[in-house]
């Protein structure tokens, strides 16, 4: 099955052709593209997304720094979207990402989609500012990539939800890409690499903001990605807005996985659940 736009006739040179773009970007190394996947399959599996309001034991984020909802691994893919996203995680889509990024260190998926995924969006729901979580926790391998995949026909601007790319002193957004259908966003993920979707959602009651989000990694990285040690999520307040972010509260888990060597993290995991 072909997943990929019939257009594209060369993953790879369209990588080569694209790395300069996407290592040039502004405020860091980014790109979208648009109509990267075959119309036909996307709506497909677009049609297959579930409502996750409805579904059980789906991670449900609601407080002051984030308010959308995220599928747990692939219980809800359909068929069509675990092809589709095993495509995602295969040969050719990795060395599409090694070519465009530049990144020396080689590349691996992450096929329990660690905070991956479905993502979706409620009216009123957001994501404030952000640098993500710098570690795999399953395996404590590096985060280094995001792509995300956009899935919202006829979506006005009206509605907001813009995928912002904050500059690293948190001044302005350098650039702000509305969540098209057919559109992809992939940039590099650092401690500085700041971005979200700070402002409530406007969109009618009706309609949510949808997207699936897939994570890339390596086994280490240059020192200089990164200011301290594995973090969670790092929320980061806009300039010139009082209460933007508030500080999430320290967990007993964090805590452990702070201060635990890497080969620990799992059995403490295991025991904090229990």
């Amino acid at each position: 099955m072909n997943y990929l736009n019939p257009r594209i006739k060369n993953l790879q040179q369209l990588a080569r052709d694209k790395q300069q773009e996407y290592l040039s970007a502004k405020p860091f190394p980014s790109i979208v593209i648009d109509d990267f996947f075959n119309e036909e399959i996307l709506t497909k599996v677009l049609d297959d997304f579930p409502d996750l309001s409805k579904k059980n034991d789906i991670i449900s984020y609601d407080n002051h720094n984030e308010k959308k909802l995220a599928a747990k691994g692939e219980q809800y893919f359909s068929d069509t979207t675990k092809g589709f996203v095993h495509y995602l995680n295969s040969q050719p889509m990795l060395e599409f990402l090694q070519e465009i990024t530049g990144i020396k260190e080689t590349l691996m998926p992450d096929p329990y989609f660690e905070g991956g995924g479905y993502h979706e969006i409620k009216p009123g729901g957001l994501l404030k500012v952000h640098a993500d979580f710098n570690k795999h926790q399953p395996t404590m391998l590096d985060r280094r990539i995001n792509l995300l995949v956009y899935l919202n026909k006829n979506w006005d601007e009206s509605y907001g939800g813009h995928f912002e790319l904050w500059d690293k002193n948190m001044q302005k957004a350098e650039r702000k890409i509305l969540p098209l259908f057919n559109r992809i966003a992939i940039f590099s993920t650092t401690d500085f690499s700041y971005h979200g979707h700070p402002d409530p959602l406007t969109c009618p009651p009706d309609r949510s903001r949808k997207s699936i989000a897939l994570y890339y990694y390596s086994n280490g990285r240059p020192k200089s990605e990164v200011s301290q040690k594995p973090h969670s999520t790092l929320f980061v307040s806009r300039a010139g807005i009082a209460d933007d972010t508030v500080k999430e509260p320290v967990t007993l888990k964090s805590i452990l996985i702070d201060l635990t060597p890497p080969v620990l993290t799992k059995a403490i995991k295991k025991i904090v659940k229990k």
